[in-house]
């Protein structure tokens, strides 16, 4: 039995190779690419590296929208990881003797005591928890602000679908992540929000109370919440964060970016800076400048006071209470709902006004949302990629349904303060329900017809000026003595950004029925589709075509009105010379 060592079949393929020698020390490149060289051997990251680096981005404001989601969600984190360091999440009585003398000898839970020592007793404590808190603000507002861009822009197309998908679970988690945390302070505000959260699980049909049950560990408010809500917001749905967050990056950088038609720019290509230096450099700057603006608006505009509300108190009923503006669409929901929609069935209470605006609501909305780029997909039968953005003018049934749900959001988001209007301007609280209610069903159909109208009358104008040019306002006369205004024409490049989009025609509805007219089995499914086709692109306004375009301009004479310009300015130079001379 041999013990020799045989070779490697692999070692057989560089048997021809050319041995090298090490470069020497300190030579090309130097200990920083000795190192650099030594790292690569074993990762093989320089070729992942040089590729990401050299990766370019399209430059447009809107796209940052998306910067600083990403980078407020980098504030939040840096900055809950500090209060981890002395907020303890435990609902065990103590009573509290610090340094805000108003609270001295209440009894309270130990979380909202060590919320108040970090907001009165740690150095730089109050301003930690009031960037912390502005920051997830900021992070939620900027997602749905992102989400609402690339809506608009038909930015959820092939092959960022699945992209969209997570952008949806990310503002989902965010609203989830940021209630999570202002309801652990224990504070008066807190509790009263986990006090109606755990009314709308109750509202579960047959499961509410077992769920409640679970979730407290016996009867409201239990001994454990705190702990619980505190395991989520810290370890659970920051992970689920920053892993869709990394994934949705990375779809970014395989897809590559999409961006705005404009000179040079196809389905083909990107237009923009390489990550470096450039877009790096820029990208630091940026974080920078939003931690800034987030900072300074914590220092001087303070929110959720929780020493001004006091300890959470289960028996008293608070009125007033708001919950963060994210939150409220929700709320106003609940408010919406008229109480006739309670009723007994079989001897169980099905308490639908309220199950239908907390435990239905986010989860039929969210999921409508998600999967709104299949059911455009579907209608449209459009499988190609796309990676040049749409004008919103140029979808005007997709920017109307867009339209529509921001005033539905708007409507409930405005509801939930109600009471509050009321109070302020004298109105009865009913009146002004009912109102809402009316301009929850009116107002998005009235907001999509005539954000449609609008859209299809700027199309009609893009494709004016591109016919006929831009008006200049200067009147000249022709040696026939005629009188008319003088059209300037577009160059190439603005002319291209006006006609270069697709305007889609209505699907034609086939009999359903092949020539032995045996039915198709998708003919109803073909027939549903043609409907929706006809919603979508009923409506249309055709980019000009070629031959219209030079019809026109043989028509306008835009060359003989640049010679009638440029006589009229010889002319005017000629009089003004003269006067000068005299």
């Amino acid at each position: 039995m041999s013990t020799q060592a045989t070779g490697r079949a692999a070692d057989r393929l560089r048997a021809q190779d050319q041995p090298t020698t090490d470069a020497p020390r300190g030579g090309r490149g130097g200990r920083g690419g000795a190192l650099a060289s030594w790292f690569d051997d074993r990762t093989g990251l320089a070729k992942p590296m040089r590729y990401l680096m050299n990766k370019v981005f399209p430059d447009h404001w809107s796209f940052m929208l998306g910067e600083v989601a990403m980078y407020s969600m980098i504030v939040a984190l840096l900055t809950g990881v500090a209060l981890t360091l002395w907020f303890v999440p435990s609902l065990q009585h103590v009573t509290y003797d610090g340094p805000y003398a108003p609270l001295n000898g209440v009894g309270m839970s130990e979380a909202y005591a060590t919320a108040l020592r970090i907001s009165f007793e740690i150095p730089g404590g109050l301003l930690i928890r009031q960037v912390h808190h502005w920051a997830a603000l900021f992070f939620v507002a900027a997602v749905g602000l992102h989400m609402a861009r690339v809506f608009f822009t038909g930015a959820f197309r092939k092959p960022r679908e699945i992209n969209w998908v997570i952008g949806t679970v990310l503002l989902l988690l965010a609203m989830i992540e940021g209630f999570a945390g202002y309801s652990l302070p224990d504070d008066l505000l807190s509790g009263t929000g986990l006090r109606v959260m755990e009314g709308f699980v109750q509202s579960t049909p047959v499961l509410g109370s077992i769920i409640s049950y679970f979730m407290f560990d016996g009867a409201f408010p239990g001994e454990v919440i705190i702990a619980r809500l505190y395991m989520a917001h810290i370890l659970l749905v920051p992970a689920l964060l920053i892993g869709l967050f990394t994934a949705h990056l990375v779809f970014v950088v395989v897809h590559k970016h999409t961006q705005f038609p404009g000179p040079g720019r196809t389905n083909e290509n990107v237009v923009g800076y390489r990550v470096m230096p450039v877009y790096a450099a820029k990208a630091g700057g940026f974080f920078f400048i939003v931690f800034g603006i987030i900072t300074l608006i914590s220092a001087l505009v303070t929110i959720n006071p929780i020493w001004a509300y006091g300890p959470y108190d289960p028996s008293p009923v608070t009125a007033g209470v708001q919950p963060d503006w994210y939150m409220g669409f929700a709320d106003g929901a609940l408010r919406l709902l008229p109480g006739w929609m309670e009723f007994v069935l079989f001897g169980w209470t099905f308490s639908l006004n309220v199950a239908l605006g907390s435990i239905v609501l986010l989860p039929l909305v969210f999921t409508l949302v998600g999967a709104y780029p299949f059911l455009e997909a579907w209608v449209t039968g459009d499988k190609r990629e796309h990676h040049l953005l749409d004008r919103p003018r140029n979808r005007p049934t997709r920017t109307g349904i867009g339209v529509a749900a921001l005033i539905a959001y708007l409507v409930m988001f405005f509801a939930a303060g109600n009471d509050i209007m009321a109070i302020k301007i004298g109105l009865s609280i009913n009146d002004i329900t009912y109102l809402l209610r009316f301009l929850f069903f009116a107002g998005p159909i009235l907001g999509f017809f005539i954000t449609k109208r609008i859209c299809l009358s700027l199309q009609r104008a893009d494709r004016d000026l591109v016919l006929h040019g831009k008006e200049t306002g200067r009147i000249v006369r022709t040696a026939d003595g005629e009188f008319r205004e003088v059209h300037e024409p577009l160059d190439d490049y603005a002319r291209w950004s006006l006609v270069q989009h697709e305007s889609p025609e209505p699907l034609q509805l086939t009999s359903g029925s092949d020539e032995r007219g045996v039915a198709s089995p998708t003919a109803r499914n073909e027939k549903r589709r043609a409907a929706w086709s006809r919603f979508y692109f009923k409506d249309r306004i055709a980019p000009p075509t070629p031959a219209e375009l030079a019809e026109a301009h043989a028509h306008h004479d835009h060359a003989a009105d640049q010679a009638l310009l440029a006589k009229e300015d010889i002319d005017h130079k000629e009089i003004e010379s003269g006067s000068d001379r005299h």
